[in-house]
């Protein structure tokens, strides 16, 4: 299933910042950057929920904030995109 996940970590200090290299570590090993804090990832519903454990596990709840929007396997009819940014198939390999 197609999961757009989005978050927020407060980087005002140190750990802020390392928690914020953290998630985004993990969202990287799981999906495609669309925007600075926006992921697009296909998953299946265990690895959805280990994602989400873990990114859990990293912000801390009082400072920071995570969203999941799961989309589904209905991809293509719920994804457009406009702009300067070419747009990725998150479901096909990324070979530059």
């Amino acid at each position: 299933m197609l999961v757009l996940i989005t978050y927020d970590v407060n980087t005002q200090d140190k750990e802020g910042r390392k928690r914020l290299r953290k998630v985004a570590k993990a969202c990287v090993d799981h999906g495609v950057r669309v925007q600075n804090s926006v992921f697009e990832c296909i998953l299946d519903p265990a690895q959805c929920r280990l994602l989400k454990q873990k990114l859990t596990e990293i912000i801390d709840s009082e400072t920071d904030s995570l969203r999941f929007y799961y989309l589904g396997d209905s991809k293509k009819a719920k994804i457009e995109h406009i702009g300067a940014k070419q747009a990725i198939k998150v479901d096909e390999p990324l070979i530059f």
